[in-house]
């Protein structure tokens, strides 16, 4: 399983595939390491945890997005998303970002995508206004955000 966007291939983290970041030495934080494990514990948990980012012009993996477990009782998914810094301000988060909650929309399993960005976090807001997601409330730290299929 993967998909594909006009620059980009979007892989949903395996063993297998996870090898690809070790050997470009990618490490954007634990997302991949704990993906693995939910994966390992419930492979029915494919897709629902880290998608690597690969440019597809030169294989190289440029962020991690995906979404923070399976659909809960609500039919609802939290997604996240980060990108090495050299890759910001090129499109690529909203590409990417797009493509997988189409995904998830498309599999008939989810009705609702939430997200979370820190307040001062200008560049991730722009992404998710840029996908049509809407404020929907915010704490002392973080700006929460819908979008209901």
């Amino acid at each position: 399983m993967k998909l594909e966007t006009e620059r980009l291939e979007i892989i949903p983290c395996t063993q297998g595939s996870a090898q690809i970041a070790v050997e470009q030495s990618y490490d954007n934080g634990p997302q991949i390491s704990m993906s693995l494990e939910m994966l390992k514990a419930d492979a029915t948990s494919l897709g629902w945890g880290t998608w690597l980012v690969v440019e597809r012009r030169n294989g190289k993996v440029i962020g991690d997005i995906g979404f923070k477990g399976k659909p809960d009782a609500d039919n609802q998914v939290e997604v996240g998303y980060g990108f090495l810094k050299e890759h910001w301000n090129k499109g690529y988060a909203t590409e990417a970002v797009g493509a997988i909650m189409q995904w998830a929309f498309a599999t008939g399993l989810v009705e609702v995508i939430i997200a979370e960005t820190l307040l001062d976090n200008y560049g991730s807001m722009r992404v998710l206004e840029k996908l049509d997601m809407k404020k929907v409330g915010t704490s002392e730290e973080m700006v929460n955000w819908k979008l209901v299929k």
